[in-house]
This record gives structure tokens, C-alpha cells and sequence, in this order.
């Protein structure tokens, strides 16, 4: 009996061939016009933000090391244009955002109260979530944030989620997605990618490329390090930006941000960054000279750059000093209200745990 013939696949077009292999290129939108044209308005704003972040975490660092801050504390100092560039670009009560552990700046980015995260780190009663987040996981469904976890990587499987619900309940948002160089190697994150390009969902997958993941450069764990190619395999633009320059970054947002809510589909942006401390308050980063961290520093750190052009569009040092005095007074502010705030009563361990009362 004669066999039925196989069904033949058809034969591979070429990338040029190939019109649905040719990714909508982002890059080149972005390289057209690399920096968002802000007023003299927007970039004080941007320069408060990141200033915000950077003391506040340098408040935090200290709190940490007097012991009123406890577990784990993953500091976002130097990497303040990401979250502020990004974030700024957002629809306020419409988007989500959803990151890892190191979360902190995010939320400053999204204006959320100093004083109730100060007091999530150190545990209190006032805090974003009780005091039982603590740094690792903070969240505010008001503010659409959802977090704040510890599983690296597994946020952005939850960020796929998210876009869904944008997508079935047809509200217009998007959800910004953050991981790391390190959670970059992990399968669900390339799980979520298929589905999210199978499906169009309107979600920016973010890396913040740090450099180290937790102690290893990316060029030790990483056989391909230009993470916005990440995408290609399921068709998703990616998009290479310096995570350095705010301006950069929230012009990328512009371009990115336009492109999913027109509903085609997710895009995946590396933002090439760097941390001046550790993984987290424990790593003492000798994987690195101080020669390094202190050249980044001098010739790219993001708060510094943006002054640079503050001063050339009219702002004066007097200026700047008086934001930094009145930045510095916010933080001292929130540190005292944590410090004196009251620790969550014993029968909150049992609340929140679940959906409903069982």
C-alpha cells in the first residue's frame, strides 16, 4: 500500500524575501532624533526626579548600615534616568508598571510619596505595604505599580498578564515591564515574548542593563549582549538606548510607547546603564576597580549630564543648589517620619495574605 505523501514545509524565504521577517525598525526612529526636545520645564522636572532618587537612596544606604533597615535593600543609584525617562512618558491611571527587587526609584519615579517608602524599608506601619514588603516588595494598586519581586525574572511573565487585561478590557494602557541583564537569560521571559507577539499585547519589555546582573559582567554569562535583539526570534523590535541620558530615554518611550498603543504589538528596550554600588547593600563589588565606577561617575552620570544642560539653557548653579537643598529636606523628612513611625501590630501578619476571609 503506497504511503500518503509528507506535507512539505515551504521552503525558507531569505530575511529580504521574507516582508513579515522585516521587523518595523525602531532604532532607526530613534536614531532620526536620539534626544526628546524638553522644555526648560520638563527638564528641571526630570533633574528633581533623579535627584530625588539619587538621595534618597543614599539616605537608605545609611539607614541600612545604622541597622533600620533590615534583609535585603538593592540601591538604584546611577541609574535614575531609566525610571524617570521612562516613566515620565506614561499615562497617569491608565499604565501599569511592574519591576524586580530593585525597586525603589521606580516608585519615586511615579511620585509616589517618600515618606510611606522610607517607611515600607524600614518596616513600619505606614508603609506602601504595611512594613511587610519591606524593599524587595513594594506595591501600590492605586498607583498601578505592582511591584517589587524577588524571583528573578518572574515579574515579567506577571508583566505579560497585565497587558493582557489592558488588551481585554480595551482601556488603552500599556504595561511597562522592567528585569535586569541577569533575568534576561531566563526562559519565561522568552515564554512571555511569544505569547505577548502572538497575541499583540501592548507591553514594553524593559533591560536595564546594568552591566553585572548580581557579580558577573555580562560578557562572562551572556552569549549574546546586545539584549534588544533578544527579541528577534519572535519578531519584536528592539530598541539599543542610552540608559545614561534621560533625555535619550524618554525620547526611546515616545517612539516605543506610540508604537504599541497603535496595536503593533510588544517591543523590547535595553536601556545600558551602570550602578555605582553593589547587587545590594551586602556585595562589596570587587568584581570591578574603583577606577571604573569612578570613570562612569566623572564622564556619564545621568544628573550631572542633565545639569550640564540645564546650565546652558539659563539655569543657574544658585538655581541647582537651592533644588538639591529643598531634595535633601524631602528625604530628611521621610527618613525622620520612618524612623518614628510605629511597627505593624501582630494580628497584620494575618491580613492581606488572601483575596477574601477564609
Amino acid at each position: 500500500m503506497a504511503k500518503a505523501p509528507r506535507s512539505k514545509k515551504p521552503a525558507a524565504k531569505s530575511p529580504a524575501e521574507d516582508i513579515a521577517f522585516v521587523l518595523h525598525s525602531l532604532q532607526e526612529a530613534l536614531e532620526k532624533q536620539r534626544r526628546y526636545d524638553a522644555s526648560k520645564d520638563e527638564m528641571l522636572h526630570f533633574y528633581e526626579q533623579m535627584l530625588l532618587i539619587r538621595r534618597f537612596e543614599e539616605r537608605a544606604g545609611q539607614l541600612y548600615g545604622l541597622g533600620l533597615i533590615g534583609g535585603f535593600c538593592h540601591l538604584y543609584i546611577g541609574q535614575e534616568a531609566v525610571a524617570v525617562g521612562l516613566q515620565s512618558a506614561l499615562n497617569d491611571g491608565l499604565d501599569s508598571v511592574i519591576t524586580g527587587y530593585r525597586d525603589h526609584g521606580h516608585m519615586l519615579a511615579y511620585g509616589i510619596d517618600p515618606k510611606v517608602i522610607m517607611a515600607e524599608l524600614t518596616g513600619r506601619e505606614a508603609g506602601i505595604s504595611k512594613g511587610k514588603g519591606g524593599s524587595m516588595h513594594m506595591f501600590s494598586t492605586e498607583h498601578k505599580f505592582y511591584g517589587g519581586h524577588g524571583i528573578v525574572g518572574a515579574q515579567v511573565s506577571l508583566g505579560g498578564g497585565l497587558a493582557l487585561a489592558h488588551q481585554y478590557n480595551g482601556d488603552g494602557g500599556l504595561c511597562l515591564a522592567y528585569f535586569g541583564d541577569g533575568a534576561a537569560n531566563q526562559g519565561q521571559v522568552y515564554e512571555t515574548m511569544n505569547m505577548a507577539a502572538l497575541w499583540k499585547l501592548p507591553i514594553v519589555f524593559v533591560v536595564e542593563n546594568n552591566q553585572y546582573a548580581m557579580g558577573t559582567a555580562v560578557t562572562r554569562s551572556s552569549a549574546e549582549t546586545e539584549f534588544h535583539r533578544r527579541g528577534t526570534a519572535f519578531r519584536i523590535p528592539g530598541m539599543d538606548v542610552n540608559g545614561m541620558d534621560v533625555l535619550e530615554v524618554r525620547q526611546a518611550a515616545e517612539i516605543a510607547f506610540k508604537h504599541v498603543r497603535e496595536g503593533l504589538g510588544p517591543v523590547l528596550m535595553e536601556c545600558n546603564t551602570y550602578r555605582y554600588r553593589g547587587h545590594s547593600m551586602s556585595d562589596p563589588a570587587k568584581y570591578r576597580t574603583r577606577e571604573e565606577v569612578q570613570d562612569v561617575r566623572e564622564h556619564k552620570d545621568p544628573i550631572e549630564g542633565l545639569k550640564k544642560i540645564l546650565l546652558e539653557n539659563g539655569s543657574t548653579e544658585e538655581d541647582l543648589k537651592a533644588i538639591d537643598k529643598d531634595i535633601r529636606k524631602i528625604v530628611t523628612d521621610a527618613a525622620d517620619f520612618a524612623e518614628t513611625s510605629p511597627e505593624p501590630q501582630p494580628g497584620e501578619l494575618y491580613t492581606d495574605v488572601l483575596v477574601e476571609e477564609y
